[in-house]
């Protein structure tokens, strides 16, 4: 019988830090090791396995289990295999290491421990007696998600279907039904170049900048306060970085400012800028702005009363579904169509960090969760 645990303790031990993150021929780009992992342990408990092509060297993993009977319903589970890297990257970031409760390693929580949860109740209910006869269940493990989600972006472009998609992401093991969208902008103040001993002379692009951060950093985050979402709050905005000027005893002539705008339900990209825009255009402020996001982030809303949706809230003893303030796959199959929920072991605050870890039980509460839900449906 598959074991979650030691089942995350080998995808740990394989790297698949997302390509946009490292140079092209670093050993420890891309999420192919996990993918032909996967396909191997999914193949030999009689899964159906196959790759679906994203990009080049790229391919998300379709592990599905085929019911004896006619379909009526497709359930996805749909974790990521992609993580993030670190600093230093060094070869101890993938050596899984046991403290009392706590998995250690790279990916531990976000989300090869949802992966792992994920597969191995897949694999105990296809191999049970008594297992769903009318219900396709296929675990569709995504590239990208930690840069352009290519791997749902490619799922939902060929109008892929399901009833539900469980999303594996570290809640807590909370049923989420809504999470924040998320828009970057680069903005760019331009000025003129001058002799710092004649600034009078020029025109200051980086103090043009700062009465723009002043404002969005005051002004407008305060305006966003005045509408919350019941699960979400209000939506934010951060300006987390800025670049102008090259040295003291030059007046810059341009700056840019990265900022992060998270959005909720209903928000789009595009009004969202119309809406900064008409703020800079009020104060008279000369900023030009663009998304550096290749595609929408949308914020992400389901209907708590789905059906599938009451039901495995019912299995985990949730009353009320719960709210995040970060984006995931979900937001883009959502918009593809597909009714989706968040679900994993582990805590979002252990995501990215150096020493980033999972609690074992969670791991095996998250399995034994999703094992029932699973082997409720029909």
């Amino acid at each position: 019988m598959i074991n979650s645990a030691k089942l995350l303790r080998e995808l740990i031990a394989l790297p698949s830090v997302n390509p946009a993150f490292l140079p092209s021929d670093s050993p420890y780009a891309g999420e192919g090791r996990v993918a032909d992992f996967l396909a191997g342990v999914a193949q030999s408990a009689g899964l159906d396995a196959e790759f679906q092509r994203v990009t080049e060297n790229r391919s998300n993993l379709l592990a599905r289990y085929s019911p004896p009977g006619r379909i009526k319903q497709r359930v996805l589970l749909a974790p990521h295999m992609d993580t993030v890297g670190g600093s230093p990257l060094t070869e101890d970031l993938f050596r899984p290491r046991l403290k009392g409760n706590r998995l250690y390693g790279r990916g531990a929580c976000d989300t090869k421990g949802s992966i792992a949860a994920m597969i191995g109740s897949l694999i105990k209910v296809a191999s049970a007696g008594t297992r769903p006869r009318q219900t396709e269940i296929t675990l569709s493990a995504l590239v990208d998600e930690e840069s352009a989600q290519a791997g749902s972006r490619a799922l939902a472009g060929r109008k892929w279907r399901a009833d539900l998609a469980i999303v594996g992401e570290p809640t807590r093991l909370k049923v989420v039904t809504a999470h924040k969208g998320v828009l970057w902008l680069e903005l760019e103040t331009r000025g003129k170049s001058a002799h710092g001993a004649r600034p009078e002379l020029g025109r200051n692009a980086v103090h043009e900048m700062s009465r723009v951060v002043d404002l969005l950093e005051t002004t407008y985050a305060s305006q966003l306060r005045d509408q919350k979402h019941s699960l979400l709050g209000h939506a934010t905005v951060n300006v987390g970085a800025i670049r102008g000027g090259s040295q003291p005893n030059i007046v810059p002539a341009e700056c840019t400012a990265l900022v992060d705008r998270r959005l909720l339900p209903g928000e789009s990209d595009s009004a969202v800028m119309r809406q900064i825009a008409r703020l800079f255009r009020k104060q008279k402020l000369g900023v030009s702005m663009r998304r550096t996001h290749p595609a929408e982030c949308a914020a992400l809303e389901t209907n708590a009363s789905n059906k599938l949706v009451q039901l495995f809230m019912r299995i985990t003893g949730q009353r009320r579904p719960a709210g995040v303030d970060y984006f995931s796959d979900a937001g883009v199959l959502a918009k593809g169509g597909i009714a989706c929920v968040l679900f994993g072991p582990g805590d979002i605050a252990q995501a990215h960090t150096p020493d980033e870890w999972i609690d074992l039980r969670q791991l095996e509460w998250a399995g034994q969760m999703l094992e029932r839900f699973l082997r409720s449906l029909p």
